[in-house]
């Protein structure tokens, strides 16, 4: 997967929290069998910055703890015809997530688990929001939720 990791916080984050991320989100696109070449971001904040995302794209006046933005390729004004060899070697950029990592210490904590499941836990999510997952609907949540406790419990960040 090509992912690009973005650091906007005040204080950085460590290497070992990004490596973390990089290798649980490879291990996510393994699992749900993407293209290697997939494309996507995460993008590191505080709780100032995801308050000011959440409310100008959802509305809602206050820090979240991570928000995927989905790239939608559902623009079939000119459809581009190839064949199946072709479009494997176009990449397919998926989305970006933006994670704040005030929120990531905050929930680790009250959860009573480790700054690094959490971490995980939040990058699977918003990354199962990218490939089209939902939990908006009891069926949807069925689905994903599900999913994303295998991804996280066969990577090794058991609750």
């Amino acid at each position: 997967m090509d992912l690009e990791i973005y650091d906007n916080t005040n204080n950085g984050v460590s290497e070992k929290d990004t490596s973390l991320v990089q290798d649980v989100l490879e291990y996510a696109g393994k699992y749900l069998d993407l293209k290697e070449n997939t494309e996507m971001s995460v993008t590191f904040v505080n709780n100032d910055k995801i308050k000011d995302i959440n409310k100008e794209y959802r509305g809602v006046d206050r820090a979240t703890d991570v928000i995927s933005f989905a790239i939608e390729d559902g623009d079939d004004d000119f459809p581009v015809i190839m064949d199946d060899e072709m479009a494997n070697e176009i990449p397919e950029n998926i989305g970006d997530i933006f994670v704040s990592i005030d929120k990531v210490a905050e929930q680790a904590e009250f959860l009573n688990h480790s700054y690094e499941r959490e971490l995980g836990f939040l990058v699977v999510h918003g990354f199962l929001h990218l490939n089209g997952y939902d939990h908006m609907k009891p069926e949807d949540e069925a689905v994903m939720f599900p999913l994303q406790r295998k991804i996280m419990d066969s990577y090794g960040l058991k609750r």
